[in-house]
């Protein structure tokens, strides 16, 4: 491998991991001259790095205006978490049928990991839960569909940056728990439930459903106070 590939693999990981933090929100230009210096290469590196951000969907690149990070529309966020669904589905579903104990190690460690920022670190909270999903595709051994799940997850996390109000890292790990239980108890109809759930949550969370923005449906919930 060479250094060139080295330092784009470095430059797309740190990227990605400030988008998914939310250190770099949606919407923000990202200029290639500005990312080189930051971390000190050339801007061919930087945009090696952003095409593959791009090939994620994590970044748009706007025609005489540069890279940007994604602003994905209501009825793209409905669709991936469609797509998620179906993706985490098969998972499961291959999980339940086949996974040794050394990934309910990785799994349960993963977890622990997840517990020591309750509360403590929200961006961080939303990434480590986005990398259980990651997790769980990756042991189900085939490459294609952990490829999938992982472009999937990010979109999500970015969706989550941009719509979500609140993010309860306490829900997420409890219900990371329970999902691993109903798989190394081979209960698949618990499992998809839990899993359905799960998600569910995730994007209620996100708040995907357009929101009353007339006056009078903004008002109405001030007007109630008039009637007490």
């Amino acid at each position: 491998m060479s250094d060139q590939t080295t330092l784009t693999d470095a430059v797309h990981t740190l990227l990605k991991r400030a988008i998914i933090e939310q250190a770099l929100k949606p919407g923000m230009r990202l200029p290639e001259d500005t990312v080189g210096e930051q971390f000190g290469v050339s801007r061919t590196i930087v945009r090696h790095a952003l095409v593959r951000l791009q090939n994620e969907g994590l970044v748009v690149a706007r025609r005489n205006r540069g890279a940007f990070v994604a602003e994905p529309s209501l009825e793209e966020a409905k669709q991936i978490f469609e797509v998620r669904r179906a993706l985490e589905r098969e998972v499961i579903r291959i999980l339940v049928e086949r996974l040794p104990e050394s990934g309910f190690d990785q799994l349960e460690a993963h977890v622990r990991s997840e517990q020591s920022v309750k509360g403590k670190d929200g961006p961080v909270s939303i990434r480590l839960a986005g990398e259980f999903h990651t997790l769980l595709a990756e042991l189900t051994g085939n490459a294609v569909l952990s490829r999938y799940v992982s472009e999937v997850v990010l979109r999500c996390s970015l969706i989550m940056a941009m719509y979500a109000r609140t993010h309860s890292s306490d829900c997420a790990v409890d219900e990371h728990s329970q999902i691993i239980e109903a798989i190394r108890t081979a209960d698949m109809d618990r499992a998809m439930t839990l899993m359905d759930h799960h998600l569910g949550a995730v994007a209620g969370r996100a708040e995907l459903e357009k929101q009353p923005d007339s006056v009078s449906s903004i008002l109405s919930h001030y007007g109630k106070e008039l009637g007490q």
